[in-house]
């Protein structure tokens, strides 16, 4: 029996697709991509980008709080309730208002923090079981949590 990297290097070609054998690496438990740690089971936010995150400084301007809530935004599929959490600071960018950095902007400033650097777990899914979408609407936004045998595959805000 031929073994998976050859098999997998038969299929690359059939499809005019090259890589140098020297360049793969196969039947890793965990590689990462895009900033991210993916496993056969989960995808995780990678390390560092985490200590970025922990490591941020409280916004003194509404230019700040912009760069911070644009960086946040990337990650929002690991944070359960982004927008409602966001709602505050994000009140903060309009043009005519004054930049006041008040409590609960400080509250939810440390809450979206933590949400990210408590290593945020998202399963894969699998087409061989069903999916169970669960949604809340409020004053402050609308939110949605896909769902399979009882584990996160996605949030959506």
């Amino acid at each position: 029996m031929k073994s998976i990297s050859v098999l997998v290097l038969q299929r690359l070609r059939e499809h005019r697709l090259y890589a140098k054998f020297k360049n793969c690496e196969f039947l890793l438990p965990r590689v990462v991509f895009l900033s991210h740690i993916v496993s056969k089971d989960e995808i995780m936010v990678y390390p560092t980008k985490t200590e970025v995150v922990r490591d941020w400084k409280k916004p003194k301007s509404a230019s700040e709080n912009r760069s911070f809530i644009g960086m946040e935004g990337y990650y929002r599929h690991f944070v359960e309730g982004f927008s409602r959490i966001t709602t505050p600071l994000t009140e903060l960018t309009r043009k005519n208002l004054k930049f006041v950095w008040i409590d609960r902007c400080e509250n939810n400033f440390q809450e979206l923090k933590w949400q990210l650097i408590t290593e945020p777990v998202l399963s894969l899914p699998s087409d061989k079981e069903k999916f169970v979408v669960y949604c809340d609407a409020s004053r402050e936004g609308l939110g949605g949590v896909l769902m399979q045998t009882g584990k996160m595959i996605a949030y959506g805000s």
